[in-house]
């Protein structure tokens, strides 16, 4: 059976990296970083904006800035269909 991340990726999810910086609620001229990672699509991110809008609702540290790197780990190139499976002795 394939592994889950790469039926994902086969589905046109790609890796996902956001930094979070955010005011800490105590002292809010500090701000803390926060690194979130998954697979996700491009460019509309939906799983990324689905825990930022859970961030800003049920946290308290509020979001200053959102940097997001992706990068898709298999192209269309890579990637080869078979198409007969040859079996040696």
């Amino acid at each position: 059976m394939a592994d889950s991340d790469f039926k994902r990726q086969l589905e046109g999810f790609s890796l996902t990296t956001a930094e979070i910086l955010y005011r800490l609620p105590d002292h809010p001229s500090l701000l803390q970083t926060y690194v979130w990672q998954d697979y996700d699509l491009h460019p509309l991110y939906p799983k990324l904006k689905g825990f930022l809008e859970f961030w800003s609702k049920n946290l308290e540290g509020r979001l200053h800035k959102v940097r997001v790197a992706h990068r898709q780990l298999i192209r269309p190139s890579e990637l080869k269909l078979i198409t007969a499976d040859f079996k040696l002795h």
